[in-house]
């Protein structure tokens, strides 16, 4: 048969039918009323005594048969998970992406791992920081850091000046307004540093982990589709138990 290897859809249901029968299996051999039976006659003391008609009450639940009947149920669980498990431990496949074998021979649990593994580091890898690009950068092998082309910008200073309002006259003083003005002093030279990561170095991590995603999950299907051979783990446990 094919293999549903990891496959939780196959394993769920008679997992869930399972259950359903030990719960109601569990529930009928704990009320004692469905296990009892009684059988009554009733004999008058002489023959002019009253008759009474006789009394029964059936046994409804035999623990034999609730055995018998949670053995067939679990049977199929156990049989269906073996063939799971069994199918887990030889189902294999490679991870190949753009005709390079990454992983060789990988089980289909480690796929599954790995599967989970991507879509986590998919999440961290789109989120990494990048460069500004608003500015030019270039690395700078001394630091390798990201460094900005060096700017250079005026520092002044405010230096009080005289504006003369009006000359001096004979009767009259200068009229002398005072105001600052800015005075260039020196340079500041700045050069940005920084260590995000460029677009472009991003987005090719991205697609890379896209790439490995889609072949990882190409393998696992490919596993999957492996031959295998049902268990039969039930009959055998059950009749050891049961017997």
């Amino acid at each position: 048969m094919r293999a549903a290897a990891a496959s939780s859809t196959t394993w769920s249901t008679p997992k869930s039918k399972s259950l359903q029968d030990i719960t109601a299996a569990h529930h009928k051999v704990q009320k004692p009323v469905l296990l009892a039976g009684i059988s009554r006659t009733y004999q008058p003391k002489d023959e002019e005594g009253e008759q009474l008609p006789p009394e029964s009450t059936r046994v409804q639940v035999k623990g034999e048969d609730a055995l018998k009947e949670m053995a067939a149920s679990l049977t199929r669980l156990f049989d269906v998970t073996a063939t799971k498990d069994w199918a887990n431990c030889t189902a294999r496949a490679d991870v190949v992406v753009d005709d390079r074998t990454v992983v060789a021979d990988v089980p289909v649990s480690y796929l599954l791992f790995l599967e989970k593994q991507l879509t986590d580091l998919h999440t961290f890898v789109k989120k990494l920081p990048v460069l500004d690009a608003a500015e030019s950068w270039s690395l700078d092998p001394s630091t390798d850091w990201w460094k900005t082309d060096p700017v250079r910008t005026i520092r002044t200073k405010k230096v009080p000046r005289n504006h003369v309002k009006a000359e001096a006259t004979e009767k009259h003083p200068a009229q002398v307004e005072v105001y600052y003005g800015d005075v260039p002093i020196g340079y500041w030279t700045t050069v940005k540093f920084s260590g995000a990561l460029p677009v472009r170095r991003v987005n090719e991590l991205v697609e890379r982990v896209e790439k490995l995603q889609q072949a990882v999950k190409f393998a696992r299907e490919e596993a999957n589709g492996a031959e295998i051979t049902d268990q039969r783990v039930g009959d055998a446990v059950f009749g050891y138990l049961f017997e």
